[in-house]
């Protein structure tokens, strides 16, 4: 009899650790997240559909035109380049890369923080104080700097170096994080309840643990993201991507180099800045849903707002 009723009373922790509304709901209750939200799919349409967005006549960013340096017209809404390349088809067209970067470096840091942090929590003993070393030597290393040397070194101007170098020092936060969540969880009921049952750790980690973290994961992957596109364009911007790709820290390299500030085009180079401006936001905004996923003491609070007001 207690085997029935042990088996009949295992899913409730699961059924009371989803978070209530879903993410859908969340954002639709929250304004700064509606509005993180079509940013990012205004990106995602630029990124997959440039050509929609980009005039017939000016619609390939590498033609070379017959008016260098161009102010802002009629004919070309942002100016031209040194080389009299359209501006804003420019702009338009290097969304795809820069969002490419941010999804996968996102991905990519994130699953390490995943392994890396929840392992280290679960596992405990003498893999958690070496996953915890691991992670606090990666913490206070010089980020930016070493990021220039590995992408000098390892090869640059190569797209997948930079990635693989951002995914390299971008996972160690999220790894604290995830450890220390994962830690308040360990010793649960709804945990204790599987290793009775005799259930593998990775079975464990992987059906029980890691569905409770959705939100915090999710949360990290945008961070991840944030980081991703703005130390990519640094990186490009420095001269340390490929100066013929194109990608919003390209453009802002080539305005510098071809002094488009001093030639009187600030939307040359002030386009592609805001652009990594208001993709950095859109990540940073969408945040906001997932917290009032993650810490329930904020809907309470919202609701007593709206009832007051």
């Amino acid at each position: 009899m207690s085997a029935i009723v042990a088996g009949t009373a295992a899913p409730a922790p699961s059924a009371a650790r989803r978070p209530r509304g879903g993410l859908l709901r969340a954002i639709l209750h929250n304004r700064k997240a509606m509005l993180g939200a079509a940013l990012l799919l205004l990106f995602v349409l630029l990124a997959a559909f440039p050509q929609l967005f980009v005039p017939g006549l000016h619609g390939d960013p590498r033609a070379i035109g017959d008016t260098p340096l161009a102010h802002p017209s009629a004919d070309h809404w942002l100016g031209t380049t040194g080389l009299g390349q359209d501006v804003y088809a420019e702009l338009i067209y290097s969304t795809r890369e820069s969002l490419i970067i941010a999804v996968v470096v996102g991905l990519g840091a994130t699953f390490l923080s995943v392994i890396i942090g929840v392992s280290a929590a679960y596992l405990g003993g003498i893999a958690d104080d070496g996953l915890s070393m691991m992670t606090d030597v990666f913490l206070v290393l010089p980020t930016f700097p070493l990021i220039i040397v590995l992408a000098t070194y390892a090869g640059k101007g190569n797209l997948t170096v930079i990635i693989f170098v951002l995914i390299l020092t971008g996972w160690s936060y999220g790894a604290r994080q995830m450890r220390a969540q994962a830690l308040s969880l360990r010793n649960r009921d709804f945990l204790e309840s599987a290793r009775v049952r005799g259930e593998r750790r990775s079975y464990i980690i992987v059906v029980e643990v890691l569905p409770t973290m959705i939100s915090l994961i999710v949360a990290n992957f945008l961070g991840a993201a944030l980081y991703a596109v703005l130390t990519a364009a640094g990186l490009q911007f420095l001269g340390l991507g490929d100066p013929n790709s194109l990608s919003w820290g390209t453009m802002l390299y080539w305005a510098q180099n071809q002094g488009a500030l001093v030639n009187g085009l600030p939307a040359w180079a002030l386009s592609p800045g805001l652009a990594v401006a208001l993709l950095g936001v859109s990540f940073a905004l969408l945040n906001y849903a997932f917290d009032e996923i993650s810490n329930p003491a904020l809907r309470p609070v919202r609701r007593r707002r709206a009832r007051s007001h």
